[in-house]
């Protein structure tokens, strides 16, 4: 890949993280495999702008890249130490954020670098580490967030994956999938890999908790006089009860309609809205101007100063 993430991604070394978001979000939907099938060019675009993105999208890291303390595929920039500084101090243990956990003495590993004369007279022993975890990130929509789904991804290698979405997944929570990751060394265990989930936004759903919420548009006859009225839900359409002299921003609750996660289930909240005809025609207008001579109020005393 290439020595530069920011350059992999197009974008200063200035870029916010919302910039480098949209800038990986725009290569994806241009390069990705499952879009480009046979193009390797797209494909190595698509692996090189998925590795850049891993990298600058943690605050942290980043700053650790921009300090030179680890290079663009995140791994630790050597020390400048002499060999014999290990060789002949005290034991010591090397472990990384990167799933390196089983390094062990720093003397197996330069001995293995080194030819260590021991080893080859049967005496030393193999390295062993687990392999390194590899973040992905995906976006999947509102109701496969709040329902559970199973989505294939595409690995930056072009191997296919299949990420199971629990129900109640929320945005921006992490999926682990152990022993999906990178593969391990002299027989150690494969790494995980992190897929971090966006849920993009519903036009007609929001979420707070294992709440729902949704606006109800409803006429101006149906809040005078009530009723029944169909309202969606993540399960399908339900008949709600609109109370008569209903007003807008009145929230009816819809119990255990909402999302379930964690032994909890929420509830569906629909905030009503009183939506004028698209035309006041002489009936209407006549029928409250008479209605007004005689039963005026002033829905805003007390409430506006």
């Amino acid at each position: 890949m290439s020595d530069d993430p920011y350059a992999a991604l197009g974008v200063a070394t200035t870029a916010t993280q919302e910039e480098i978001r949209k800038a990986y979000k725009k290569i994806a939907r241009e390069s990705h495999p499952d879009l480009n099938p046979g193009d390797a060019k797209a494909a190595a675009r698509f692996k090189a702008a998925s590795a850049a993105h891993d990298l600058l999208k943690d605050p942290e890291k980043r700053a650790r890249f921009d300090r030179g303390e680890i290079d663009a595929m995140g791994q630790e920039r050597p020390e400048r130490k002499f060999y014999r500084e290990y060789a002949e101090g005290p034991e010591a243990t090397y472990h990384t954020r990167r799933g390196y956990e089983d390094f062990g003495d720093f003397s197996d590993v330069f001995a293995d670098l080194f030819g260590n004369r021991q080893r080859a007279a049967g005496g030393g022993q193999a390295i062993r580490m687990r392999g390194p975890d590899r973040h992905y990130t995906l976006e999947v929509g509102f109701l496969e967030a709040a329902k559970g789904a199973t989505r294939r991804i595409t690995l930056p290698d072009g191997q296919a994956l299949d990420v199971k979405i629990p129900a109640g997944l929320a945005d921006g929570q992490t999926l682990r999938l152990r022993g999906k990751g990178g593969e391990g060394i002299g027989g150690g265990p494969a790494g995980d890999a992190l897929v971090t989930v966006g849920v993009a936004p519903h036009d007609f759903f929001r979420r707070e908790g294992e709440d729902i919420l949704v606006e109800l548009p409803i006429s101006i006859d149906e809040a005078v006089l009530g009723g029944k009225v169909e309202v969606p839900t993540i399960d399908g359409r339900v008949a709600v009860t609109v109370p008569k002299g209903a007003s807008s921003g009145q929230v009816l609750r819809l119990r255990g309609r909402g999302v379930k996660r964690a032994g909890r289930q929420g509830d569906q909240l629909v905030a009503l809205r009183i939506v004028m005809p698209p035309e006041v025609d002489d009936e209407l207008e006549a029928f409250f101007r008479r209605w007004r001579e005689g039963h005026a109020y002033d829905p805003r005393k007390g409430v506006v100063p």
